[in-house]
């Protein structure tokens, strides 16, 4: 077995002749195996003129250097989108072409890139190696990290062209975007009521499987969603955030301070077809209509 190994080396080393003293890889080219030497050594003496950043092979500095002049060079044959790496259009062309070679041993997704499954595997593992230095939240992923850091920083770049309201993020945007459009794509099969975000067609499905996964500590009350719980907590611990700047009265929930300003300004948006009479909430436009529909009000 060892005589077969030796054997391998030896017809490896014919091909790629020159060898690294440190590590033992082998190259084909004398050139690359001096390039490589710098990994060992140190090395960096390609310098960028605009960020002074460092990289230890030309290709490397020639790669990085298209960040800062925009140029994308590489250009997908099917959709045409364009990328300034031939490694990231390789990994694109996956798209097209259907191909998820990386599969999670856990639930079995699969995953076209090999760096989306080393992200994936943590929702497995539980593992938040990424902490935020403010207020000590962890994620798992280093650009959910950087994503909220502009929380602390108060950057919102992202601004709508309807309302101008400004955000951090642009997906956070685009799922805003769906107010204006009217936009909600996601359906549920049991009611058939629509949604703009999935996320939250997801949190009301929970209401059709009776999924109360919450639990209040103190009274052992469950919940579907992890803000109803929250909001219920407020119940025990008494705490009321939200404060009405005319009469000083305080709330738990910002919905029921934006009810309560309603008597002070006067608005009342929901009126009776009946008898055109006015309400400031909804809830109680719903009990008067029961004085025409003839129901007893209790």
């Amino acid at each position: 077995m060892k005589y077969h190994c030796l054997k391998n080396m030896e017809k490896h080393k014919e091909h790629k002749p020159y060898q690294c003293s440190e590590c033992l890889k082998c190259f084909t080219r004398k050139g690359s195996l001096v390039a490589h030497m710098k990994v060992h050594t140190g090395d960096k003496p390609y310098q960028c003129s605009e960020c002074m950043k460092c990289f230890s092979q030309k290709l490397s500095f020639v790669t990085h250097m298209r960040e800062h002049t925009g140029d994308k060079p590489y250009q997908c044959s099917e959709c045409l989108k364009c990328f300034s790496q031939k490694g990231h259009l390789v990994t694109h062309m996956k798209v097209h072409t259907g191909d998820k070679p990386y599969e999670c041993s856990q639930c079995l997704k699969c995953f076209s890139r090999k760096g989306n499954l080393v992200t994936h595997m943590k929702v497995h593992t539980g593992d938040k190696p990424y902490e935020c230095s403010e207020c000590l939240k962890c994620f798992s992923q280093k650009g959910n990290l950087v994503t909220h850091m502009k929380v602390h920083r108060g950057d919102k770049p992202y601004q709508c062209s309807e309302c101008l309201k400004c955000f951090s993020v642009k997906c956070s945007l685009v799922t805003h975007m769906k107010v204006h459009t009217g936009d909600k794509p996601y359906q549920c099969l049991q009611c058939l009521k629509c949604f703009s975000q999935k996320s939250n067609l997801v949190k009301h499905m929970k209401v059709h499987r009776g999924d109360k996964p919450y639990q209040c500590s103190e009274c052992l009350k469950c919940y579907s969603q992890k803000g109803h719980l929250v909001t219920h907590m407020k119940v025990h611990t008494g705490d009321k955030p939200y404060q009405c700047l005319q009469c000083l009265k305080c709330f738990s929930q910002k919905g029921n301070l934006v009810r309560h300003m309603k008597v002070h300004t006067g608005d009342k948006p929901y009126q009776c077809s009946q008898c055109l009479k006015c309400f400031s909430i909804k809830g109680n436009l719903v009990t008067h209509m029961k004085v025409h529909a003839g129901d007893k009000i209790c």
